[in-house]
């Protein structure tokens, strides 16, 4: 199946009001979406040199106000200076495929911690005797990208990509929704989990479960600040990036089917990175 991009099923619009007849990005709007948190999103992604307003399509100033839900429609920036799409390029990600000592001591760090999922709170099925199936620990900065975490000065406190800082435990479910940013947790807005797809789960709207909150590794506001920006420009800059066909069956032509769609290269280096660096151990 070929990629999709992000923009099927969107109910919200965003143009410049300079120009009407291109939308220059949207949302599948979902449960707890207020219009300030509109305001903030469309400023990971456009650049501004003044002053701006959002208006509706009845030319009514939309109120930067956290107490008012975000209604569907068409949405019109209206500022003295033209505006600038920002040309940032968010990271490529698909599925984590995590083994490895290393990668084990993470998760064992991450499920004392938390010991429950922290989006849905769904407890694990007997942890006492080790069980911890349809519970995962996720990266919030993916392992694929350590050379990236280094050079950007993502590490916390000293600490290095398989911290617990940087981990979640997740239902399995929900850990694949994680890794393809279709929802994502705003730490500036008290933790809200905000959803960028149709949200199945009930999860919208919410915060974010407070236990890993209290604890002395808890995870850094940081990287959740970096995943949740990774999902504004994933699904709301322009028509959104691909979605990658991730289930494939035995004997399927894997490289192959990478390789005959968008973003090769980028894709099979995500890819490699993520299993060298999880079965070899190379986040020494």
């Amino acid at each position: 199946m070929p990629p999709r991009d992000r923009s099927g099923g969107r109910d919200l619009h965003i143009f410049d009001a300079r120009n009407q007849n291109t939308s220059i990005g949207g949302l599948i709007l979902t449960a707890g979406i207020t219009n300030a948190n509109l305001y903030a999103m469309i400023e990971i992604f456009v650049i501004f040199k003044s002053e701006y307003s959002l208006q509706s399509e009845s030319n009514v100033t939309i109120a930067r106000d956290d107490n008012s839900l975000l209604l569907p429609g068409n949405y019109y920036i209206v500022s003295s200076y033209p505006i600038q799409i920002n040309d940032e390029t968010p990271l490529l990600r698909t599925i984590s495929v995590e083994t490895g000592t290393r990668v084990q001591a993470f998760a064992d760090a991450v499920r004392s911690r938390d010991g429950r999922c922290v989006i849905t709170g769904e407890l694990p099925i007997d942890s006492d005797r080790g069980l911890w199936t349809g519970l995962e620990a996720a990266h919030i900065f993916p392992l694929a990208y350590e050379g990236i975490w280094k050079d950007h000065g993502e590490e916390i406190k000293g600490e290095k990509i398989n911290s617990a800082q940087n981990g979640l435990l997740l239902r399995s479910d929900i850990h694949q929704l994680f890794d393809f940013f279709f929802f994502s947790i705003n730490p500036d807005d008290n933790y809200k989990i905000v959803c960028f797809v149709t949200d199945r789960k009930g999860i919208s709207g919410k915060n974010f479960n407070q236990r890993p909150l209290d604890d002395p590794q808890r995870p850094a506001d940081q990287l959740l600040r970096w995943h949740f920006r990774q999902a504004v420009l994933t699904n709301m800059k322009g028509a959104g990036e691909p979605v990658f066909e991730h289930d494939f069956p035995p004997g399927s032509d894997i490289v192959g089917s990478i390789l005959e769609g968008p973003k090769a290269t980028e894709r099979m280096e995500f890819e490699l990175f993520s299993r060298l660096a999880t079965q070899f151990d190379l986040t020494e």
